[in-house]
């Protein structure tokens, strides 16, 4: 997506100035067009869907789309709109003032001033707070770093970009769809590392990594950029603050390396307990790790590397997490290719029922695409092209849903195996039951080649409700009636 010139309308809005070109979404701000105030100033977030682009970004877009949708309080902006994903993606929330911690890091530097550790506790608890308000609307954010907080003038914490998050009550589009750790490098936490997403406590060694930087003006585990370099910290401890600057109070201390242990169960339980020692650094509890200057020794870091070579992470559940099961998902997979009018019919008439049946359901509609079907040297077969018309089709087919008192989310998988990507999905997602069409063989057939749908029904964690093609007549004479 190219920068759009000030004046450029677009849904209603007027773009202005651009705020922030990066390499995942430019940031403008905006307002109503024809004078329409608006309660608030505004600012539209476009991702970068180019060619070029990855994947990562329109599935980034979806997540913070779905996300945001959900969350309420004074720490994340409100949403006012959002784009459709086969035109102009876009999502337009409220444009708070203030400096990022980013920026706020970066006067310091200039200034060669260092913040004094009342105000690195200050900023802390702030965040905390806003992080607490997160964990308790069931999300965790995951890419939390400097460039992601904003410091408001009335003190508060607001936290932006919840492309990487995850929410307890939603499918995890993330982990299915990239297969990979995701985050920024110097912020990751060591379980984020392994693959495991949804633990609030990744957050606070997260904001262990912020707080150790704005005490020292260092990074604690630099900035890897290799799998090697980012697992170190599962074993590693980083030079304690007393170590780089040894005016560092101890309470300060103690509780920054607590937040970096790598070991998520030795963190602080909650944000709520850390903001607490960060606002009454007089009741921190002083041990041995609060005073030392130097890091462990070797025969330390060795068991330690012993440990996490067999390290197996447990994500502490999310108190919502409970109810999952309360609140169904109902996923249905589409084919992406030779499939009839009538299969599509019958699985929509299928998927109304379910949704009759299951108050509160949430519908995710799938489909599986091979990784061949996307190139990078042509244009039209880019990732974010690909992706993007296999989404509106996506949508298309649900439009005639009944979805009022239903949420629904669209992703798009890709893999080589079928029915693999499918039965991951479902187990991953906590998925109640999966619609999908019949196979075409006969019963003969069927017995020698394991079809999709039949291998998805032996091996499926929940209901499998396989939906034979039919189209009644009354729709077959409105549709010769239309043409």
């Amino acid at each position: 997506m190219k920068l759009m010139a000030p004046g450029t309308e677009l849904d209603g809005f007027r773009i202005g100035e651009c705020l922030h070109a990066g390499g995942m979404a430019h940031v403008y701000a905006v307002e109503f067009m024809q004078g329409a105030s608006a309660p608030f100033p505004m600012v539209m977030k476009v991702p970068r869907m180019t060619a070029g682009d990855g994947a990562e970004n329109i599935v980034g877009f979806e997540v913070e789309h779905q996300i945001m949708q959900t969350l309420q309080g004074p720490s994340v902006p409100r949403l006012v709109a959002a784009g459709d994903l086969s035109a102009v993606p876009y999502l337009v929330m409220e444009r708070i003032p203030g400096l990022s911690l980013q920026q706020w890091l970066d006067q310091h530097t200039q200034a060669r001033t260092r913040p004094t550790p009342q105000e690195v506790a200050g900023i802390g608890a702030a965040i905390a707070m806003a992080l607490q308000s997160l964990h308790k609307q069931n999300v965790c954010h995951l890419d939390l770093k400097p460039a992601n907080v904003l410091l408001a003038p009335d003190g508060r914490a607001v936290l932006l970009d919840f492309g990487l998050s995850c929410h307890a009550h939603l499918p995890d589009l993330l982990a299915e769809e990239l297969r990979k750790a995701v985050g920024s490098p110097a912020w990751i936490a060591p379980e984020q590392v392994v693959g495991v997403r949804g633990d609030p406590r990744s957050d606070l060694f997260a904001l262990g990594v912020m707080l150790y930087e704005m005490a020292t003006g260092e990074l604690p585990f630099g900035n890897p950029q290799t799998q090697g370099g980012l697992r170190q910290r599962l074993w590693m401890s980083p030079t304690p603050l007393r170590g780089l600057r040894a005016d560092t109070p101890e309470w300060l201390q103690e509780i920054v390396l607590r937040c970096l242990q790598p070991q998520a169960q030795d963190r602080f339980p909650s944000a709520a307990h850390l903001a607490f020692d960060l606002r009454h650094p007089e009741q921190v509890k002083i041990t041995a790790r609060g005073r030392q200057a130097a890091g462990l020794g070797f025969w330390q870091h060795l068991r330690r590397w012993v440990q996490a070579a067999g390290m197996h992470y447990q994500p502490s559940p999310l108190a919502a997490q409970q109810q999952i099961e309360r609140v169904p998902i109902v996923m249905v997979a589409l084919p992406h290719h030779d499939v009839r009018d009538a299969a599509l019919f019958s699985m929509r008439q299928e998927t109304a029922r379910a949704l009759g049946n299951l108050p509160g359901a949430r519908l995710v509609v799938v489909t599986v695409i091979s990784g061949s079907a996307t190139s990078s040297s042509d244009n039209a077969k880019s990732e974010t092209s690909v992706h993007r018309l296999h989404l509106t089709r996506l949508q298309q087919w649900a439009q005639p849903l009944d979805l009022e008192n239903h949420q629904a989310s669209f992703h798009v998988l890709e893999s080589g195996d079928v029915a693999q990507a499918l039965l991951r999905y479902a187990e991953g997602n906590h998925v109640s039951m999966i619609i999908m069409g019949a196979a075409t063989h006969g019963l003969q057939m069927q017995r020698l080649i394991a079809t999709v749908p039949i291998k998805v029904a032996m091996e499926a964690p929940c209901t499998v409700m396989l939906v034979k093609a039919s189209l009644p007549f009354e729709h077959l004479a409105g549709t010769a009636n239309a043409t």
